[in-house]
């Protein structure tokens, strides 16, 4: 049985399909993945108990297996890293910018309180992160697969700073974007941007929570 005394880093990892609900209620299981469930809604406003019954039903009622990283060889974790995080971003990256910046350039007298400060902190997102990558490419990952990983605190902690800082940035863009709410007087490439970001924000989340919470961890341990 589950109880809310679990972090909640720890329930995202043991339990994969968990991060659905966290990403509906907007927990942090990533770089707050440290706390307990029920300091996470409590820092939310939210009963733990609802919560808590929430994730037993989502596990309940899957028919699958999601793979376990926490139990997988740390070169396969590192793969999965690659191929499902990095690639992707390297592509979807410079299509969200040239779609922010369009709709700026059509629409920013629609929102002039929002939308230039959203391509700002959006082209800083996305600086910091192709930088970020780069760092874990080709410094961290290779030290890790040397089996050096135990070695490798300092440049874990620039990557769990670095994280810190692109989860504030995809907070100011959920709160610019009204929780991605997509505006009456949206065109169609508005609206894709908006859901491109919220499948961005979710895409890192899970990104940051599996190098944060399993990678980094056991690489410091092994």
């Amino acid at each position: 049985m589950l109880t809310s005394d679990v972090k909640v880093g720890d329930l995202a990892t043991e339990h994969p399909l968990v991060t659905r609900v966290f990403e509906r209620h907007g927990i942090d299981y990533c770089c707050g993945g440290g706390i307990a469930l029920s300091v996470a809604c409590e820092k939310k406003g939210l009963d733990a108990e609802v919560v808590l019954a929430e994730i037993q039903k989502e596990l309940e009622g899957t028919t699958t297996t999601e793979e376990r990283w926490d139990e997988a060889p740390l070169e396969d974790v590192i793969t999965h890293i690659l191929v499902t995080y990095h690639r992707p971003l390297e592509e979807e990256m410079p299509r969200l910018m040239a779609m922010a910046e369009k709709v700026l350039e059509v629409h920013r007298e629609k929102a002039p309180d929002t939308l230039p400060e959203l391509v700002s902190v959006y082209r800083a997102l996305k600086s910091e992160l192709e930088e970020h990558m780069a760092k874990e490419e080709q410094i961290l990952f290779p030290m890790i697969q040397r089996g050096q990983g135990a070695m490798a605190d300092g440049p874990i902690a620039v990557m769990e700073h670095e994280h810190e800082s692109a989860g504030e940035a995809l907070r100011r863009l959920r709160e610019l974007t009204n929780d991605y709410t997509v505006p009456e007087q949206a065109c169609n490439t508005w609206r894709a941007l908006w859901h491109g970001l919220k499948a961005l924000e979710e895409s890192l989340h899970e990104h940051i929570h599996l190098e944060n919470n399993v990678l980094f961890p056991r690489a410091l341990s092994s």
